[in-house]
């Protein structure tokens, strides 16, 4: 049924035809096919390390820790690359006094980079500067100006670098329109992380910050406003999930003040439903007719809305279930049947739920030989994939016990997720892109 209205929803864009749009055989977006971390039909190697099972490896300049995104046989990155282009005095960003910021802006400018590399030899195909620009913030001494993912149609390529401007390319790298949303004030100027949605020939930009954050929907052809709807949120640096429910195609949203869901096609608020923490980076998934949102920065929290909600919830609404331990804070869940499996903070301590009822089937275990999570799991052929920020991997089988497969050791820093498509996995390090293939 997922895969079925995945299909529609890129057949309705008029890029890609139902006979060779197969959502399953290509990881389209930051989440893979289904937008939960899962590649239904993948089946990627269980054993590697620097040198062993490693199809070919490509230099990435810049800084980034955007997921890279496939599509038949290209690979699409994100990158920022600083010049030595140092700022005069005059260009120089003046800070605005209600916004508090930790880290100081730079003062040099950076190049935003799109990259576009053969997916069966890792030869770089083209290479694009989106934008040249000066930021006007710093970022948190472990994020990047190269946060957010790309997404793409079978078509076209689309992705967004929040302040410095949000765009569309053709699989050839030429340009076909660009937006400029404006200028973005994060929390604390710990960076932006703009991860772009395609669906139903819409383009959905969540542009949650300290002040006049909305989430907005694009003409995924023209770039221009189909409807933008405001947000009394904060910065929030999670991702719109798209699903198909009851008729209507939901838009939901996760935020400090209240998880939304909007109608896709009108952009009015279907249902609202409180309960998150500060700082809401993880993304929705949806278990059957549910979706399940979490967060874990001061204090955790996971709450599974019935899609079939109407109205204001509020924080005692009916909802199927809530949970309130051992959440993660930037790392979001990947869904495996109805268990969901996540990590506590940006630690190593495992937790798998059972989406059905909220219980724990695995509580806060330890996995071996890792010690810090940015990037997301994500699972194929009974397997779950977890890479930390060192490189390691740790594979996992599925299933309510804690059996470890295999651990990896890439000898590079990783905060990218892993992407699982075919009997391939890609990791994005901290300065190379990884194809991992059994040999």
């Amino acid at each position: 049924m997922r895969r079925t209205s995945f299909v529609l929803l890129l057949v309705a864009c008029g890029t890609v035809t139902a006979a060779d749009a197969d959502p399953l055989a290509n990881w389209h977006q930051w989440r893979g096919p289904l937008a939960d971390g899962s590649a239904p039909n993948a089946n990627p190697p269980v054993k590697w390390d620097a040198t062993t099972n490693v199809r070919w490896k490509a230099e990435v300049p810049g800084k980034g820790s955007s997921t890279p995104v496939v599509w038949g046989d290209r690979v699409f990155v994100t990158t920022a690359v600083k010049t030595d282009r140092v700022a005069k005095p005059d260009e120089l960003p003046v800070p605005d006094p209600k916004f508090k910021l930790v880290p100081p802006p730079p003062t040099n400018f950076y190049k935003f980079v799109v990259l576009c590399y053969d997916r069966g030899t890792g030869k770089l195909l083209w290479e694009k500067v989106a934008a040249e620009r000066l930021p006007h913030e710093g970022t948190h001494e472990t994020h990047s100006y190269a946060g957010g993912s790309p997404t793409t149609d079978g078509k076209h390529l689309y992705l967004s670098f929040g302040s410095a401007g949000t765009f569309c390319y053709d699989f050839d790298g030429n340009q076909k329109w660009k937006r400029d949303l404006g200028v973005m004030h994060t929390r604390l100027g710990w960076g932006e992380a703009v991860t772009p949605v395609v669906a139903g020939g819409s383009l959905l930009v969540n542009y949650d910050q300290e002040a006049d954050s909305a989430l907005y929907c694009l003409d995924a052809a023209t770039g221009k406003d189909r409807w933008v709807a405001k947000r009394d949120e904060k910065t929030t640096w999670n991702v719109p999930l798209v699903v198909e429910f009851g008729g209507k195609t939901q838009v939901v949203t996760s935020g400090t003040t209240r998880i939304r869901s909007y109608d896709l096609g009108t952009g009015e608020l279907i249902w609202q439903c409180a309960g998150m923490t500060v700082n809401p980076i993880p993304s929705p998934v949806r278990v059957g007719d549910s979706v399940v949102c979490m967060s874990g920065y001061k204090g955790s929290a996971v709450v599974s809305v019935p899609l079939c909600s109407t109205g204001d919830l509020g924080t005692d609404g009916k909802v199927n279930w809530r949970y309130g331990t051992g959440t993660p804070y930037v790392p979001s869940p990947a869904v495996v049947g109805s268990r969901l499996y996540f990590t506590g903070g940006n630690g190593e301590m495992l937790t798998v739920l059972d989406a059905k009822t909220g219980k724990p089937v695995i509580d806060q275990e330890r996995l071996p030989q890792v010690k810090s999570f940015y990037g997301s799991p994500a699972t194929a052929a009974g397997r779950v994939y977890f890479t930390d920020r060192s490189g390691v991997t740790v594979v996992l089988k599925a299933g309510d016990a804690l059996d470890v497969l295999s651990v990896n050791k890439l000898g590079e820093p990783v905060d990218a997720s892993p992407v699982l498509v075919g009997k391939q996995l890609f990791l994005r390090g901290e300065r190379t892109l990884f194809c991992i293939e059994e040999r």
